[in-house]
């Protein structure tokens, strides 16, 4: 990947965490981090990565919320990003960090069964 690239998305990373924690009013956007961002080699699309803190249904509405606001945050993201197109923006769950924590979970387990033996 090209340092183009990468430092559009690492600047697009810190913008969207300022755009989503202090300009969106949706009411189903809960505690929200944009854990990492993808830009296809030639800027036209980006992958933005979130994990949401709360019960499934939360991070459902949460997903809803920026899905709908999807106009308005790559508006945003243009008027801080200096580029001749800003790319066309898609939100994912993050699922790096729930694996992540399952693996924690099962190492927890092996553990607590060895000691008990």
């Amino acid at each position: 990947m090209s340092m183009r690239v990468n430092r559009v998305a690492e600047q697009m990373k810190k913008e969207l965490g300022d755009i989503i924690g202090q300009r969106l009013k949706d009411p189903r956007i809960g505690f929200v981090t944009v854990t990492d961002v993808e830009v296809t080699g030639d800027l036209q699309q980006a992958t933005i990565y979130i994990s949401v803190l709360g019960k499934d249904s939360e991070k459902e509405a949460s997903l809803e919320g920026l899905k709908k606001a999807k106009g308005f945050i790559r508006s945003e993201i243009g008027k801080r990003i200096r580029l001749r197109k800003t790319p066309e923006i898609d939100f994912a769950f993050d699922e790096s960090v729930a694996y992540g924590n399952r693996i924690e979970s099962l190492l927890r387990d092996v553990k607590e069964d060895e000691s008990d033996n």
